[in-house]
């Protein structure tokens, strides 16, 4: 299934947030999005997703959701959203009821995942018992659980120390390895874009509008922090953001 994006615009008030937004990503492409604060970089996440609808322009999913997919969309968050109450398998276990997915079924599924994010040891464990890193594998496998067709992806490493963060994103550059999920990744962080990313949206100051399309034409598994090309590439994506960010930063002193 791919996501097309055509003319997205939105005003607050009146306060333009966003502007002709038009993007499409393939299948198997993770799509992230960076730009200054306040340019709408997680309001337009909210429109893909469905919880907010924009003033003007369209979302459009093209094409099958995967075999079994229970939602076409999904979210991770930054801040995990796990219930304290329930243990990593029941956590993992309240989307699927949400289905009417219960026994041996469901069972199955939840094993799977735990698996595929390497949490077999965890599931019986409360959040409480976590670290920051195992909660958003938590978080990643409650999304994995709905067969989504796309992940979309608001700042989910942001909270985390920077071990725990380079930590993550080999796990992400492994499981995309083995399932080619498609995803819209929402980073304030232009080394996670460039690590992560098959192409780097950048968005300008509000009302945000695309400003450049970067693509990094490397396989995710043959990237590193200390690869010239891709500190290139972070390079000139500070060089567009740099003045805006500057200009964002005092408006909010401002506000």
């Amino acid at each position: 299934m791919d996501l097309r994006l055509s003319g997205i615009s939105h005003t607050y008030d009146d306060v333009a947030v966003l502007r002709d937004i038009t993007l499409d990503v393939g299948r198997g492409e993770i799509v992230c999005v960076v730009g200054p604060s306040g340019c709408g970089k997680s309001t337009l996440l909210r429109f893909i997703g469905g919880l907010e609808r924009p003033a003007a322009g369209d979302v459009m999913l093209v094409g099958d959701p995967p075999a079994g997919s229970l939602n076409p969309l999904t979210y991770i968050f930054q801040d995990f959203a796990l219930l304290p109450w329930r243990t990593v398998e029941g956590n993992i276990s309240l989307v699927l009821e949400d289905h009417g997915m219960a026994g041996a079924e469901r069972d199955g599924v939840i094993a799977d995942v735990l698996a595929r994010t390497k949490l077999s040891d965890f599931r019986r464990a409360f959040p409480r018992q976590l670290s920051g890193g195992m909660k958003q594998r938590v978080a990643i496998a409650r999304a994995l659980a709905v067969r989504p067709a796309i992940m979309l992806m608001d700042e989910p490493l942001s909270a985390l120390d920077s071990q725990t963060r380079e930590l993550l994103m080999d796990d992400l550059v492994g499981l995309w390895t083995r399932e080619r999920f498609t995803a819209v990744y929402v980073t304030h962080n232009l080394q996670e874009a460039v690590r992560l990313g098959h192409k780097i949206v950048v968005l300008s100051r509000r009302p945000g509008t695309i400003r450049e399309i970067v693509a990094i034409d490397r396989d995710l598994s043959d990237r590193n922090f200390a690869d010239p090309d891709l500190e290139e590439k972070q390079t000139h994506l500070w060089t567009l953001m740099r003045e805006e960010a500057q200009a964002a930063d005092r408006e909010l002193i401002d506000a």
